[in-house]
């Protein structure tokens, strides 16, 4: 086999493991290609909702019809959730779960795979009523995901016409949180940390290499470093960094004394590389401390955007979702952001239809978010999950009275931005060229880019990618910011 190809569904999470997966193939000697072409194409899936699941098997129908003599390899959440369900489906070659994706290009190859001591023996599943190991007709390599340690890790890159920009390093894995409706832990595992040192390495090499703004991100970012107490970083013996070392995996560290924390992380990054923009992705409002929050609003090199979970308004619905917080701790976490950063875009995930949300409940949400100086909302409708608490509560809600809930609060989010956006004509931001050039005359050309704090802007004529600029608001269209450079 001479060539793969990799398509990722979900969350930066798992296209930040799509990544180590073309690392380790890359490492081994095939190359890239389309997956029209691709003698392996893996589907990296996600099963956060109903839809994610549909859209992996549509996705391996497609690709049988494209491609009828590719191996298809369906990997991620779906493939440790219902590892079954889709080996039933005839065009699969091979399922490897999250718990085996560390090892996916070899298990592929037919290698010897490294290490294999140190990993859980493959469980025996069932397939079409029979007993199923490694070695049958359509492989299940699927084991207890609690039970294993290895992070993924790779930077993900925005996509631009001529050039790739804005670097999306996933530091943090897994999830020790338990609400009622994800499904997530039960397929990413306890929460695992990228170790400081690891991170750094992957930071300077992306500088070195000419990227200037990078995202940090993670499952659940704000735990960064807890399960690093204890623990020291161990480095390789080339001393290079374990993603190339290693094909993007990363075992767990040896003691050491100091604790860690997202804080001293990104203080670390601060002092340790000469990245001239890191912007933090989405953290529970519990790890928004005040000393996070500080260091956000008092670096010139942090980008002022904060992306606050929020799921519900309402006291009794966050109850029900096992949330760990309360409205009014919410309420005051998103103040102090605002009132630190008052230009900074300030989002939220919120879910409408949870089982039993009465009206009641759901105007709660609206009226906090209404209160609130959020600048965009991503609303989601509830999607019972197998397995999750949720699923088996009681009162479920229509789908008729969920898709208004989620209209209402998108055109409550979308009235929010264009406030926010209008607030800047006439003043001047920081933007870093994303180089997708609108064609048209010299004089009409715009090239998008995206501010500091977290908007999309057009700005009038043609500007190489990957550039910072400051550049004068001169209007709001189509929910981006027109504007010139200075």
């Amino acid at each position: 086999m001479a060539t793969f190809h990799v398509e990722n569904f979900g969350c930066r999470a798992t296209q930040a493991d799509g990544a180590a997966i073309e690392r380790q193939f890359a490492s081994r000697g095939l190359d890239l290609a389309s997956a029209a072409d691709a003698d392996v194409v893996v589907l990296n899936t996600c099963t956060v909702t109903n839809s994610a699941d549909q859209d992996a098997r549509a996705a391996i129908r497609r690709v049988r019809r494209q491609n009828p003599g590719a191996r298809i390899v369906v990997t991620g959440c779906y493939a440790q959730r219902a590892p079954e369900e889709i080996a039933a489906i005839p065009d699969v070659a091979c399922v490897i779960g999250n718990s085996h994706k560390h090892l996916l290009a070899d298990l592929v190859l037919n290698n010897p795979v490294r290490g294999q001591e140190t990993f859980l023996p493959v469980d025996t599943l069932t397939f079409n009523g029979e007993r199923q190991t490694i070695g049958g007709e359509r492989p299940l390599y699927v084991s207890d995901i609690f039970a294993h340690t290895e992070l993924l890790a790779a930077p993900v890159f925005d996509s631009a016409v001529g050039g790739r920009t804005r670097p999306n390093l996933k530091v943090q894995d897994g999830c020790d949180n338990r609400c009622s409706f994800c499904v997530i832990p039960s397929v990413r595992g306890h929460s695992r940390s990228l170790p400081e040192e690891r991170v750094i390495a992957e930071v300077n090499a992306l500088v070195a290499a000419g990227y200037r703004e990078l995202v940090i991100s993670g499952i659940n970012l704000g735990r960064w470093g807890r399960d690093l107490v204890g623990c020291r970083p161990q480095t390789s013996g080339s001393g290079e960094p374990a993603s190339a070392a290693n094909g993007g995996q990363f075992p767990m560290e040896s003691p050491k004394a100091e604790a860690r924390s997202l804080t001293s992380l990104i203080h670390a990054i601060l002092d340790r590389t000469s990245l001239e923009k890191l912007r933090i992705s989405s953290v529970e409002p519990m790890d928004w401390t005040d000393d996070l929050i500080a260091l956000a609003a008092s670096s010139p090199r942090i980008a002022k955007h904060a992306h606050v979970p929020l799921q519900s308004g309402s006291d009794t619905v966050l109850r029900r979702m096992h949330r760990k917080y309360r409205p009014w701790h919410y309420r005051e976490k998103i103040q102090k952001i605002h009132s630190a950063m008052p230009t900074a875009a300030i989002g939220a995930d919120v879910m409408v239809g949870f089982p039993g949300e009465t009206e009641s409940e759901f105007e709660t949400t609206r009226r906090l978010i209404a209160d609130l100086p959020f600048t965009y909302l991503h609303v989601f409708t509830y999607s019972a999950r197998p397995g999750t608490p949720a699923a088996n509560m009681a009162n479920q809600i229509p789908a008729q009275i969920a898709r208004e809930r989620n209209r209402i609060l998108r055109d409550l989010g979308a009235n929010k931005k264009s406030i926010f956006m209008q607030s800047f004509v006439g003043r001047s931001l920081q933007a870093i060229t994303l180089n997708q050039v609108h064609d048209g005359a010299d004089d009409a050309a715009f090239t998008k880019a995206l501010t500091d704090n977290y908007q999309n802007l057009f700005l009038r004529g043609q500007h190489a990618a990957n550039r910072w600029i400051t550049a004068q608001i001169e209007g709001v269209e189509d929910a981006a910011l027109i504007g010139s450079a200075v």
